[in-house]
């Protein structure tokens, strides 16, 4: 399996960018896919879920009405869009994927099968 994200960069505080991972090995279409991140100094958090059939897109408070997270099965793709980008969203940004049932949305970090290598997203003040 494997996950490959990419978009990250250097934005302005305001400015927006959008994430995209590209899963490879797995049946993406049954698999929930998640965003998660990790500044420095910090342990990594929950950003964003969507579940496997993309009815279930639970947010963290910090990013809630500020990125949307959605997916494209055809393409084996899931995506984060980030507007109104704040300092404190910089971090090194993560998919990560869990096979599930289709009623089931994975909640924790922990419950991840599958992660990519990251992409780092730097928002200046």
């Amino acid at each position: 399996v494997q996950l490959q994200a990419y978009g990250g960069g250097l934005v302005q505080a305001g400015g927006s960018l959008r994430l995209s991972c590209i899963a490879s090995g797995l049946i993406f279409s049954r698999t929930a896919m998640g965003w998660f991140r990790q500044a420095p100094g910090k342990e990594r958090e929950f950003v964003a879920i969507i579940s496997r059939s993309g009815s279930s897109t639970p947010y963290s408070d910090d990013v809630k009405g500020r990125f949307t997270i959605s997916r494209d099965n055809a393409k084996r793709s899931v995506y984060l869009q980030m507007n109104n980008l704040k300092p404190e969203d910089t971090a090194v940004y993560y998919c990560a994927g869990k096979s599930t049932i289709l009623t089931y949305t994975p909640m924790h970090m922990n419950e991840f099968d599958y992660w990519g290598q990251g992409t780092q997203v730097t928002v200046s003040s």
